[in-house]
């Protein structure tokens, strides 16, 4: 095939044959849908909030349930590798506070994932969580405060508690007290919404 050729199948592709910029959610069972069906997920109304709003990214949603921050430490390599996004929205910390994990580990696992992330092009988004306060103010305080931390230290935008107006009220709480039900999912989009949406870039 002559170069003049190839260019002009490739001018002559349809758009929606350019690969889509990928937004990856990094996370745990709150953003996995632990209880619920997936397309009721706050990581599902977002894709549909950028489809309507016709912001052509895909979500690829990367989230295991139980993960903590080294689990995402220790798979974030290949997640950047085989998708390339363009944003990852890091969500993951709760299941190290309620192990009781060392916050400052946790701050040196979110740590290296953000700068993994940007060093292969993506720009981050750290989503914020509280634990509950049965494991001692001291405890919990540490755990809170790794997200301002980090956030103001490595200067990338903070969600600063994914879970606020949500995580107190058990209409919006399934029966575990520890994740959200179907209700809560929009408001947990609506959360994350004015933080992702200054980074799209329009195509």
């Amino acid at each position: 095939m002559s170069k003049f050729l190839f260019a002009v199948i490739v001018l002559l592709m349809p758009i929606s044959a350019v690969a889509k910029p990928i937004i990856v959610v990094l996370g745990d069972s709150i953003s996995a849908g632990y209880g619920i069906e997936v397309e009721q997920g706050w990581v599902a109304l977002l894709q549909k909030k950028l489809i309507d709003t016709k912001n052509d990214y895909s979500i690829i949603n990367a989230s295991i349930s139980g993960d903590t921050t080294a689990g995402g430490l220790a798979r974030v390599d290949p997640i950047l590798t085989a998708q390339k996004p363009g944003i990852v929205l890091l969500q993951l910390g709760a299941n190290d506070g309620l192990r009781g994990l060392s916050p400052v580990q946790m701050k040196s696992n979110l740590a290296e994932i953000v700068h993994r992330a940007q060093k292969a092009g993506a720009k981050v988004i750290l989503l914020g969580m509280k634990i509950p306060p049965n494991y001692g103010k001291r405890y919990v305080d540490m755990f809170y405060n790794v997200y301002p931390q980090l956030a103001k230290e490595l200067d990338i935008p903070l969600v600063p508690f994914l879970l606020e107006d949500v995580a107190l009220d058990k209409d919006l709480m399934q029966t575990d007290g520890l994740h959200p039900n179907a209700k809560a999912q929009p408001i947990l989009a609506e959360k994350v919404e004015p933080y992702l949406f200054p980074l799209l870039e329009k195509k």
